[in-house]
């Protein structure tokens, strides 16, 4: 029989080595870090059904305020008790703790942690740098196995990639077409975004993991585009800050681009940028922060970074998609990149993989297309796929969430893999984000022309907040909405040619470009109960 103050395994916190890396050495021991403990939901409160709420119109919706959530939704304060007196004889402190989030963050020295969670942490050597990390599971006391869900911050490995490519500077594969470039204003005419809006009253929450912007860039940039400059706010989280780094091909440009499309095509929004460290615990306490900033109340969140599902833990994957679970119960829609490296999404085992946090069945995954233009008209849309190793939209279906219900009528295959799993397909919709018709941007003071899925996600964000505005009221959580009832109201350019590798575009939705790319006219009417009469496309 185990004994109270028994450890045992924290289910779903197995880690194995990035391919690679080799220890070097055991970690220092007198290192001070900071871990994340997340905690259950409160067990006599009844579940929010995300998916339930995500099938009405947002003016049949009923959101939570912050407020209620943190105290319907928030950890109980026994469970929060019971995670301080665990700390205090293991010699941690206790440095915040935030119901809301239900996180408990403690800080101590490596030995403290290693006995506390019964870990050995090692120094390891990476092609990419190195980290401190672990293998095999966190282990948790036996008494507090209903209260601890998550443990997230002894391994300090890089846990995503930024979803954007530069245009390069060779006439590239799609000769003289390489030299086309928008501003997201144009892009915004192409798409209809509706004009009597501007995001005003709107906040936009941007997640950054690295890299930083220089203010000086982003009015410079928003006076050439002839736009009012808005007003961006940086907020640190875990340590993370603006830090640009003077190289515009890195992290700065993934920071640049996702500001200067949002605003660009939101100039009246005001844009958050929350910067984390790019960790595992990192990355998902900047959304949880994002998700419950009662100061700030960011009504979209836009997230330009991710990994293939197989790189994530599982309780990693669990915890986040709790926290967009709570995302959609206190109205905040969250889109993300769907990933630049097509149907493997750039791991080379010979299987097929989504990209996470895209592939959460409560977030709008958007995909990436070449748009051409003449005039404000669009003159061709495919999928966009510059061949192997040069960058294609992410897509596919999940390994690891099963297919939604109000998707299974859009025709989702089974995964690609031998498993045949029948997961939740993605992305959900579409946007430009071929480099070679890529975004004019600017950044650490020179021009660039970016591209990728990074693209997209601010561009839905921007729309997003276009939309909240007219309706006086936040979408919430709208992916299941495109599926059930706005899929034939004339919302979508339907995106029928090209490929990502594994899977093929098609009409009607499809695990390339989703749904399409937005006509948001017809969105933003189809969202108010009242579809605009549909037009014909070019």
């Amino acid at each position: 029989m185990p004994t109270a103050k028994e450890h045992i395994p924290l289910r779903g916190s197995e880690r194995a080595l990035l391919p690679g890396s080799r220890a070097v050495g055991p970690a220092n021991p007198d290192e001070r870090l900071e871990v994340t403990v997340l905690l259950r939901p409160p067990t006599n409160t009844k579940e929010l059904s995300a998916a339930e709420l995500g099938t009405r119109l947002p003016q049949e919706r009923q959101h939570l305020t912050r407020e209620q959530f943190e105290a319907t939704h928030g950890a109980s304060e026994e469970d929060i008790a019971r995670i301080e007196a665990f700390a205090h004889e293991h010699r941690l402190a206790v440095v915040q703790v935030d119901p809301a989030r239900r996180t408990v963050v403690l800080s101590g020295t490596v030995t403290s942690f290693c006995a506390a969670f019964d870990v050995e942490l090692l120094r390891y050597e990476h092609p990419e740098g190195t980290y401190r990390g672990r293998t095999g599971p966190v282990h948790i006391p036996l008494e507090l196995a209903d209260t601890i869900v998550g443990v997230l911050g002894l391994d300090n490995r890089p846990q995503a990639r930024g979803h954007f490519r530069t245009r390069r500077s060779a006439a590239g594969v799609h000769g003289l077409a390489a030299g086309i470039s928008y501003n997201p204003t144009q892009i915004a005419t192409l798409y209809d975004f509706p004009s009597n809006a501007d995001g005003k009253g709107q906040c936009i929450a941007l997640i950054e993991l690295d890299g930083g912007y220089r203010p000086r860039d982003i009015e410079t940039y928003f006076k050439q585009i002839n736009l009012p400059v808005p007003k961006v706010t940086a907020v640190s989280v875990d340590g993370g800050h603006n830090h640009p780094t003077g190289n515009p091909d890195g992290p700065d440009g993934e920071v640049m681009l996702d500001i200067e499309v949002a605003g660009g095509v939101a100039p009246g929004a005001s844009i958050v940028v929350y910067f984390a460290p790019n960790t595992d615990r990192g990355f998902l306490d900047a959304i949880t922060t994002a998700i419950h900033d009662k100061r700030r109340k960011p009504s979209v969140i836009s997230i330009s970074w991710g990994n293939p599902e197989a790189n994530w833990t599982p309780q990693a994957l669990q915890a986040f998609d709790q926290a967009l679970q709570d995302a959609a119960a206190v109205g905040v829609t969250v889109c993300c990149a769907a990933g630049d490296s097509g149907s493997t999404d750039g791991l080379n085992d010979g299987l097929q993989h989504a990209d996470f946090p895209a592939s959460s069945p409560h977030v709008l995954a958007c995909g990436g297309t070449r748009l051409e233009s003449s005039g404000n008209k669009i003159t061709s849309e495919t999928v966009w796929n510059e061949g192997p190793g040069n960058g294609a939209s992410g897509g596919g279906v999940s390994d690891v969430f099963p297919i939604p219900p109000w998707e299974a009528g859009a025709g989702v295959p089974p995964t690609a893999n031998l498993t045949h799993f029948k997961g939740r397909g993605l992305p959900d919709v579409a946007g430009d984000a071929d480099p070679a018709t890529g975004y004019s941007v600017i950044v650490d003071g020179q021009g660039a022309v970016i591209g990728g899925t990074s693209a997209v996600a601010p561009l839905w964000a921007g729309l997003i907040a276009r939309i909240n505005q007219l309706l006086g009221q936040p979408v919430g959580y709208i992916t299941p909405l495109l599926y059930t009832q706005l899929a034939q109201t004339g919302a979508f350019h339907d995106i029928t040619k090209g490929d990502i590798g594994a899977y093929q575009a098609g009409p009607g939705w499809d695990p390339c470009t989703g749904w399409g790319s937005p006509d948001g006219t017809q969105l933003t009417a189809g969202l108010s109960g009242k579809p605009a009469a549909k037009t014909a496309r070019p």
